[in-house]
Parts: C-alpha cells; sequence; structure tokens
C-alpha cells in the first residue's frame, strides 16, 4: 500500500512538471492538458500519504513535494477562475449593430446526429457559425439550418479536417489557407458589422500532438504562431476561433497571446471545458475564441452536446474603441525571448 501511493504520487509530480521540458514531442506536450485533474489527484495523494504512511524521512520529503506541485498546480489554474484577472471587460450598455455572436462546433465528422447539430444552429440564431470535422456529408445534411445564412465559405474535407462557416454579416476578402500542411485549412476573412465596422476573423483547427496524427506539435505550434502574427499586424479589430487542439494555459496558448496581443474572454471567469463531452472528469478547454482590446465581453457560454466528443461553445462580443484604455492593462507582457522562440518555431516544419 505504502510502496504504490509513493509511486503513484512520483508519477503525479513527473507528469506535473514535465510540460516545463520545451520538447515538441507529445509525451511532453499532452500533460499540458489535464491540469485540473493532476492537481485533484495530488490532493488526494497527499490526503492518503497522510492518512496511511508512515511519519519517516521519505514521507517528509514526499509531503513537501506533493506540496509544492499543488501550489504550482493552483497558481496555473487561478487565472480561469473568478479570482483571477479578466482579460475582456463586460459589455455595460448593448449596441446590437456593433455585436458579433459566434458559434464554434467541432461535430465530429463519425456522428450522425445531423438533426441535433441543425437544431443548436436554429436555437442560438448566432450571427456566424463555424463547424469543423465537417465532411462532405455533413455539409449536405445541414443545409436546412444553412441555407438561413447567407453569405459562407465551405472546405468540407472527409479527413477530420473539414471547415464550414456561415455568416448573416457581409463577408468581405474571404480565402481557404493551408499555412502549414496542405490537408489542414484555416478560414481567413472580413466580417462587416451592422455599423459597418470591418473585423478580422480567423478560423483555425490545427492538428494535435497524438502518436497517430502528428508525433509532435511542431505543426500545430507553428499555425497557431503564423495566426498570431498576422493577427498582431492587423490593423482591423481581430478574432481568432476554433478547436485549437491545445489548452488555454499552455505555454504555446500564452505564447500565442503574448505575439498576438489578442485576449482570453475565460480568464478571471471559467475554463469552459469542450472536451471530451462524454467523459466529466477528462474535460478540457480546446475550443477557443480570442479577440484584440477593441471588444468587451457580452456573454459566452456552452451549449448542447449532439453526440460530438465536443461541446459547442456560443460568443457574444460588442465591439467598443474605448475599450481599448480601458483593457490595456490586461493585455499579456511580451517576453523578447518567448517571441524569438516562437520566430524559431515558425521556421521549423
Amino acid at each position: 500500500m505504502h510502496t504504490a501511493l509513493y509511486i503513484f504520487s512520483s508519477i503525479l509530480i513527473i507528469i506535473s512538471f514535465v510540460p516545463l521540458i520545451r520538447n515538441d514531442y507529445w509525451t511532453f506536450r499532452v500533460f499540458e492538458y489535464p491540469r485540473l485533474q493532476k492537481l485533484v489527484l495530488t490532493i488526494v495523494s497527499l490526503v492518503l500519504l497522510v492518512i496511511f504512511c508512515e511519519k519517516t524521512t521519505i514521507f517528509y520529503i514526499y509531503i513537501t513535494l506533493l506540496s509544492g506541485t499543488i501550489i504550482y498546480l493552483t497558481k496555473q489554474i487561478l487565472p480561469f477562475t473568478p479570482i483571477g484577472k479578466k482579460q475582456i471587460l463586460r459589455a455595460k450598455k448593448d449596441i446590437p449593430d456593433q455585436s458579433i455572436s459566434i458559434m464554434i462546433s467541432n461535430v465530429f465528422e463519425d456522428n450522425t446526429n445531423y438533426q441535433g447539430c441543425i437544431a443548436e444552429i436554429k436555437k442560438t440564431g448566432a450571427d456566424v457559425v463555424l463547424l469543423l470535422e465537417t465532411s462532405h456529408k455533413w455539409m449536405e445534411e445541414l443545409r436546412e439550418a444553412t441555407d438561413a445564412y447567407p453569405f459562407r465559405i465551405e472546405k468540407p474535407i472527409d479527413n477530420t479536417y473539414g471547415m464550414l462557416l456561415y455568416s448573416k454579416l457581409e463577408l468581405k476578402d474571404s480565402e481557404v489557407k493551408f499555412l502549414v500542411e496542405d490537408d489542414i485549412p484555416s478560414i481567413h476573412t472580413k466580417v462587416i458589422l451592422p455599423s459597418g465596422e470591418l473585423v478580422q476573423l480567423y478560423a483555425v483547427h490545427p492538428t494535435p500532438p497524438v502518436p497517430n496524427e502528428n508525433p509532435r506539435s511542431t505543426e500545430r505550434d507553428k499555425e497557431l504562431l503564423m495566426i498570431a502574427d498576422e493577427a498582431e499586424k492587423s490593423e482591423l479589430p481581430v478574432i481568432v476561433c476554433g478547436d485549437l487542439n491545445d489548452v488555454a494555459w499552455s505555454y504555446t496558448t500564452e505564447l500565442f497571446l503574448k505575439t498576438s496581443q489578442l485576449l482570453d474572454p475565460r480568464r478571471g471567469r471559467f475554463f469552459l471545458n469542450t472536451f471530451h463531452a462524454h467523459h466529466f472528469f477528462m474535460r478540457f478547454p480546446l475550443d477557443h475564441i480570442f479577440c484584440s482590446t477593441d471588444f468587451k465581453l457580452k456573454r459566452m457560454k456552452r451549449l448542447y452536446n449532439f453526440n460530438s466528443d465536443h461541446f459547442p461553445i456560443l460568443t457574444e462580443l460588442q465591439y467598443e474603441r474605448s475599450a481599448d484604455i480601458e483593457q490595456e492593462e490586461n493585455t499579456l507582457d511580451v517576453d523578447q525571448e518567448d517571441i524569438a522562440l516562437a520566430k524559431e518555431k515558425k521556421e521549423k516544419c
């Protein structure tokens, strides 16, 4: 019993700190995902050691290591709780012609509950709907809902990386790009708000660092940092959304935010876990929306799951130029060493 507890504690300590090793191989990157789960298990392990183990030297060493791990993980998690500092302020007044609502849903290509997805699209009535993992079959089956959207960018692909974007707002200068891999698209378009304001929108879905797809995170990281570069250079308000196949607190996401100078509306509020929809204890925030300081948050919520492995999310933002001044202090400081690493990553592959 004692030996098993010490082995279990050792594993928890190792997997909690191994993501600090800046290696792109999946065995290092995948342990960035279950941060909350690691915290819960570490607390449980510490309690079990106190209850069942003798107070020897090794006991006190492990109690110290586990306590340090708990402090470290707690510090990483707090920014995504109400205790943390908000990056995006709440909109205090409703300005409909400067608002945009976006529904993001990874439908899971093998899922056949088309009617469930149609119901969610109709129920939300979002201005923009981004659907991921969409095959040709999915595109055709969703016509009942998507025909209501006059503007569209459709790139169905039968490889779990198809992408469909539908909009009630006019789109301009729309492009589908393959930034890193020939079969992994991203959508780049400008959205015209009812007020006439142009917003630059990027929709992305890079590959995850897993053995059966990409054993390294290099391609994912490179695509995200290329988008971050474009976002930082844009003279328009920017929104980046999609399934990033990365968690909100990872090193790559932090680097993305620093490089792009975009903000995360979840900080200071909640995790908003979207994957895995069928396993309560193993859920992570993989579907994201980031925006520039031109926006304030009206609402953000998780939607009903229609048999996909992801929950859809709905976010409504409001463009307010004055938000620049109010939210400026919430942007992440840019570390020049981090920027140098970002440039190095972009030159890989």
